[in-house]
C-alpha cells in the first residue's frame, strides 16, 4: 500500500473488469455472427424467460441491465421490431408495462442459448465443479441482493 492506495486491490478489480469485457466482446461477436443477435439481447431474453409468468416489468429490466428507462425502451423497441419481444400492459396498474417474449423470441432464445452454452463450456473447460461453485459464491457477493442470490447446485 502506498499513500493509502491499495494497488493490489485496484489490480484485482481491473482483472475482473478485463475478464468480463473480454468474454462479453469475444462471445458476443460469435453469438451475433451465428445467431444474429447481440449478447445484450440474449441477456434480456434470458431475464424475461426466467421471470414469473415469462414477463418482467420494464422498470425491473432497466434496473437489472443498468439502463435508464429510456435506454430499455429503445432496446426493447429494436427487439420488438425484430419480432422477439412485445410489451403487455399490466391489467391492474396502468403505469406498469411488461416485456414478454414472442414465439419467435422464444425460438431465437433456444438457438442462442444452445450456442452460448457451447461457448461457456469451452471457456470454463479447465474449471472443476468446485471451482465454478467458488467463483459463483465470490461473484454473488458482488451482486445486489447478496446473500439472497441462489448458490450453484452441486453437480
Amino acid at each position: 500500500m502506498r499513500d493509502g492506495i491499495d494497488l493490489d486491490l485496484i489490480t484485482t478489480f481491473g482483472r475482473l473488469l478485463e475478464a468480463g469485457a473480454t468474454l462479453q466482446r469475444d462471445l458476443g461477436r460469435e453469438l451475433e455472427r451465428e445467431c444474429g443477435i447481440p449478447h445484450t439481447w440474449l441477456e434480456v431474453m434470458l431475464r424475461i424467460s426466467r421471470s414469473p409468468d415469462g414477463q418482467v416489468p420494464m422498470s425491473t429490466l432497466a434496473g437489472q441491465l443498468t439502463l435508464t428507462s429510456g435506454g430499455v425502451t429503445r432496446l426493447l423497441d429494436r427487439m420488438g421490431t425484430a419480432g422477439y419481444v412485445a410489451r403487455v400492459p399490466c391489467p391492474t396498474d396502468r403505469r406498469v408495462t411488461y416485456a414478454v417474449l414472442t414465439p419467435t423470441g422464444q425460438e431465437r432464445l433456444r438457438e442462442a442459448s444452445t450456442l452460448h452454452t457451447q461457448q461457456l463450456r469451452e471457456v470454463f473447460d479447465g474449471f472443476s465443479p468446485a471451482d465454478l461453485r467458488s467463483l459463483d459464491t465470490l461473484l454473488d457477493r458482488l451482486r445486489p441482493g447478496y446473500p439472497s442470490s441462489p448458490p450453484r447446485s452441486a453437480k
